[in-house]
């Protein structure tokens, strides 16, 4: 607490710290009667410790792409980590129960938000089905079905078979799918050992050639070739009907770059915010870039916009304690202006460095004069100094008098307001705003010198920066 104070801190933490949570790694106890009748602990702690010698958070790494098994508490947790069934949903401030951010990233499908701190909410996954977890903690499958889960997830082996063989009429039939939706169902005739073991060769290589099949046809790949113009124009509506892609849905391109390092990959980080893949798709273009093309409601503003990546932002911040800049460019309605949206997001975190230094979310539509100087060759932006500031009157401005030309400028050349601000007498700003005309011949009290003087210091700033051009 003492390092989030501004007067005591020592390591300036305040800075970048928007809240602190205390989180308690309690154990909830918590038993079901199952099929059998009989009570279970339904505490995924024992099957780890008894049978592989591992805690939670040591098995949780080595379930590496498990979690459509599993599912996931994703932005929703709090950040408690393992692989406890029970977890705290991620909390708003001001002491509401659930983040905003929870809220936008989630349907409620059924039932109402938590309005008391006991109130439990339960996750499906993107087709509305529960995690065999969940059935496993309301006592519905039986723990021999959850320990061979995890036995496949611990060797690195592809599960496919969401339960046993099933015999009917002298056939034998197996399910093929993940989680609890089943795709397909194989069947081979006969209702043998022979029959169940060949069931379950062809269940597993059919699962493999659909896996093959969506990597091939990914739709997070599609979007990385469209941002990075990868693919002709010519061929998006292509792929986009084989994909069964909706073009025309309002979409946003988000450029998040991470300033600091971490055990947790930045994707990693992005994409347990997002979990979606049908509706938002993260994608990795460097170690520390990370791009979201994230669906918004038609007509949604700036305002609503930079509000999401703002929840982004502090919820990297508060969860895995990284510290970003996010870049975000205008909202599109066709699939084919994403590249223009991504490089308007790059545009926005160059330009924000220069003229919005302490900002970390720019929006390219809040740019304003700073775009059109971006674009401007730098011979040119030379000359008009040049031009302006005859014999380097610029330079010999010092740093209290560029201070209140700034102070001026922000309260709309008002002197009084400007005075007070300062804290000096309004002679005073009088003879500094004096001192200024004499020194580069523009009276800041006038407006057309004014908008010149604030272009000018703009363009000098931007010189001097030298951004990436894109």
């Amino acid at each position: 607490d003492e390092q989030m104070d501004r007067e005591k801190s020592t390591t300036d933490a305040y800075k970048y710290i928007s809240s602190i949570e205390y989180l308690y790694p309690v154990n909830l106890n918590t038993y079901v009667k199952n099929e059998d009748g009989k009570y279970i602990d339904t505490n995924l702690n024992d099957i780890f410790t008894s049978d592989y010698g591992l805690d939670t958070s040591e098995a949780a790494g080595s379930m590496g792409g498990m979690s459509d098994k599993f599912g996931s508490m994703s932005s929703m947790s709090s950040g408690m980590g393992g692989m406890s069934l029970w977890d705290q949903i991620l909390p708003g401030k001001d002491g509401a129960l659930v983040s905003d951010l929870v809220l936008d990233q989630y349907d409620l499908v059924w039932g109402k938000w938590p309005e008391e701190a006991t109130d439990i909410v339960l996750i499906v996954d993107r087709h509305n089905k529960i995690s065999d977890t969940a059935f496993y903690a309301l006592g519905m499958i039986p723990e021999s079905d959850v320990t061979e889960i995890f036995k496949a997830g611990m060797s690195g082996d592809e599960l496919a078979i969401t339960t046993d063989a099933v015999t009917s009429g002298g056939y034998t039939y197996r399910p093929i799918g993940t989680g609890s939706k089943w795709e397909y169902i194989v069947f081979v005739e006969g209702e043998d050992k022979v029959a169940e073991k060949s069931s379950g060769v062809l269940s597993v290589t059919l699962a493999n050639i659909e896996h093959l099949y969506d990597e091939k046809y990914d739709k997070s790949s599609f979007i990385k070739n469209i941002i990075l113009d990868n693919i002709l124009p010519s061929d998006i509506y292509v792929k986009s009907k084989e994909l069964h892609f909706n073009s025309e849905e309002v979409r946003v391109v988000f450029l998040i770059k991470f300033h600091s390092r971490s055990d947790v990959l930045p994707f990693d980080m992005v994409q347990n915010i997002f979990p979606d893949k049908n509706r938002e798709y993260v994608i990795s273009v460097s170690e520390q870039d990370i791009v979201l093309v994230k669906e918004v409601r038609q007509g949604a503003d700036v305002k609503e916009i930079e509000k999401i990546a703002k929840n982004i932002a502090d919820t990297l911040n508060s969860e895995f304690f990284a510290k970003v800049s996010i870049g975000i460019g205008t909202s599109v309605d066709n699939i084919k202006d994403l590249a223009r949206s991504y490089k308007e997001a790059q545009v926005a975190l160059e330009v924000g460095k220069v003229f919005d230094t302490e900002k970390n979310i720019v929006s390219y539509e809040d740019l304003g004069i700073g775009r059109l100087i971006y674009q401007l060759p730098t011979t040119l932006c030379e000359m008009f100094l040049q031009e302006v500031f005859k014999n380097g009157s610029l330079d010999s401005l010092d740093r209290e008098t560029l201070m209140t030309i700034q102070c001026f400028f922000e309260n709309n050349l008002n002197v009084s307001e400007t005075s007070r601000k300062l804290f000096v007498h309004r002679n005073t700003l009088v003879y500094r705003l004096e001192k200024i005309r004499k020194l580069t011949g523009l009276d800041l009290r006038e407006f057309d010198h004014a908008i010149t003087f604030k272009v000018a210091l703009m363009v000098k700033r931007y010189l001097v920066a030298k951004p990436v051009k894109f």
